[in-house]
């Protein structure tokens, strides 16, 4: 149930506060007041689109707010979304003139989809030209489907789940069998390219080392002046190099260190660079003798290295990218290899998809057939008490062009006789707007006691927008009525322009415009006693002091 509704800056409405209550809720006012303001502001909570230019001129944002009961199963710590001690539900939505929003659950920043799934438990909404959907065979299907109870709806999102499963198989199995159509010819590429990179079996390490030798191959006159120069500096084959005098410098201080113990040392470490100095000439000297390749090894490291870089060049980045795409290359040979095993295999997948989908859509069919006769009989009895006594009504259940879908295999028509002596016509055909609104009116009171999948989801708060349009005189007395019947033990809010529904309300407000403020405002009041009376005058097209029309009103509130 909705406590309360707050709009700020909507539009026209400046500031409003709706306190509603349980049974039947009436919102009134002249054509152009802002009726539909309040429609629109419930649209937000539920996680409708923001229209652009509904911010109030002049102000910076504009505010809905709705008070909610909470439901059981929501309190508690039941949604992690809602505070543990909360008491209410609260959702809100902030709209700023520049189309941006932010929504709120319980004060706390939300998602839209978080209100448009909360809001959708907790109210339901029909536009005044929601019953046009009633035209649409698939809206028929769903409103049979939820007059067949719980177990239906537990069958429809089985046969949903096992149509997409189909569907998916079907698609996997296009996508083998075209496969198979270009198979060869993807062979014969993979394959080649598989052989080209295994001929050359090149490595990252081998890369690496090809490398570095060209580069010694390419200086090694430098290389080998080096080494040369290194080692005669040491160790010349004439004269003395630095051996030699490290030696000497050695001998002359081992003679001296006869006389102080300490040029010892020294003359140790002299001795030890001598040979280290000795054994550095001795490297250089074996560095000289391997340096001589082989002639021709500097063209065979560069052709070697030609074929890496042709490699690389095709398959992208370096040796390391030429060996990912080798290994693709086996992943994908394997793949078209058992192109024919994998299409057996799905084909007997679809088989049993398809038999499944068939046993649930057969479990559909059996319930909808059984069920259409006292549809038909129930939205009858409901008609005949709104002004359609002499109308017929069937519900034909045939099986769907194109097979088994994600609703099962049947389509639903509504058939109707509006009048005696007239035969049956499709409802999409034969009835005029009225009659659309009554028959759907009735269809919400059988079908799951006023929850029938019509275009909203169920919710403790039922909200109608002039869905009366098109009726008036007795009709629109029975429909009044009938609304009245609708809202035992719910709440609903109809917003109407028809005296005989007004006065049958256990609330009822009325929305006025002001125009001599600027920008113009409108008004939202809750009315008792001679105030109702007042509006019911009003609706009546008659005038304040018109002593006819208040008597008139009193007699259908009375009459109420």
């Amino acid at each position: 149930m909705l406590y309360e509704l707050r709009v700020e800056n909507l539009l026209l409405m400046e500031r409003a506060e709706l306190r509603l209550g349980p049974g039947l809720n009436i919102l009134t006012g002249e054509t152009g007041a802002g009726k539909t303001l309040l429609a629109h502001a419930l649209d937000l909570l539920l996680g409708g689109k923001a229209r652009s230019g509904i911010v109030r001129d002049g102000a910076a944002e504009a505010y809905v707010e709705g008070v909610f009961e909470l439901p059981p199963d929501l309190a508690g710590g039941g949604d992690e979304r809602i505070p543990e001690d909360a008491e209410e539900l609260v959702l809100a939505r902030r709209v700023w003139p520049d189309g941006r929003t932010r929504a709120y659950v319980c004060g706390r920043s939300a998602t839209v989809a978080d209100l448009r799934e909360l809001g959708s438990r907790m109210l339901s909404f029909y536009g005044q030209h929601e019953h046009r959907k009633l035209m649409l065979t698939t809206a028929q299907l769903d409103a049979l489907d939820a007059f067949c109870g719980p177990k239906q709806a537990k069958l429809r999102s089985e046969i949903a789940a096992a149509h997409e499963r189909v569907r998916a198989l079907e698609t996997r199995i296009a996508e083998v069998d075209g496969l198979a159509g270009a198979r060869d010819r993807e062979l014969d590429l993979i394959g080649f390219e598989l052989r080209e990179i295994e001929d050359v079996d090149p490595s990252v390490e081998e890369e690496v080392e090809l490398l570095a030798e060209r580069d010694r191959l390419r200086h090694q006159e430098l290389l080998r002046l080096g080494a040369s120069a290194g080692a005669d500096a040491i160790t010349p084959e004439e004269g003395s190099g630095a051996g030699a005098l490290l030696a000497a410098a050695a001998t002359e201080l081992e003679s001296a260190a006869e006389f102080d113990p300490t040029l010892a040392e020294l003359a140790g470490r002299l001795a030890a660079l001598r040979y280290e100095a000795e054994d550095v000439a001795g490297e250089l000297r074996g560095y000289l003798d391997r340096l001589e390749a082989e002639p021709g090894r500097l063209e065979v490291v560069e052709e070697r290295l030609g074929l890496f870089a042709r490699l690389a060049r095709k398959h992208g980045g370096g040796i390391a990218e030429v060996l990912a795409h080798a290994d693709d290359c086996r992943r994908r040979h394997a793949e078209l290899q058992d192109a024919d095993e994998t299409f057996a295999d799905l084909s007997v997948e679809l088989e049993q998809a398809a038999t499944e989908r068939e046993r649930i859509a057969a479990a559909l069919s059996s319930a909808r057939v059984a069920a259409a006769p006292a549809l038909a009989e129930a939205v009858l009895s409901r008609l005949s008490e709104l002004a359609m006594g002499d109308a017929r009504f069937e519900v034909a259940v045939r099986e769907r062009d194109g097979g088994c879908g994600a609703r099962g295999k049947d389509a639903v028509e509504f058939l109707i006789a509006p009048n005696r002596g007239l035969p049956f016509g499709p409802l999409r055909e034969v009835a005029s707007g009225g009659e659309l609104s009554r028959v759907m009116l009735a269809l919400l009171s059988v079908a799951h006691g006023g929850e029938a999948e019509t275009g909203a989801g169920g919710g403790s708060l039922l909200v109608f927008d002039e869905i009366d349009a098109g009726i008036g005189g007795h009709t629109a007395r029975a429909v009044g009525s009938h609304l009245r019947e609708l809202a035992a033990g719910r709440q609903l809010l109809c917003i109407t322009h028809l005296p005989q529904v007004a006065a049958m309300a256990a609330r009822h407000f009325t929305i006025v415009k002001d125009a001599s403020s600027s920008p113009a405002r409108t008004v939202l009041t809750g009315l008792d006693g001679d105030g109702i009376v007042g509006e019911l005058v009003r609706m009546l097209g008659a005038d304040e002091g018109d002593r006819a029309a208040k008597g008139h009103a009193r007699e259908l509130l009375k009459a109420a």
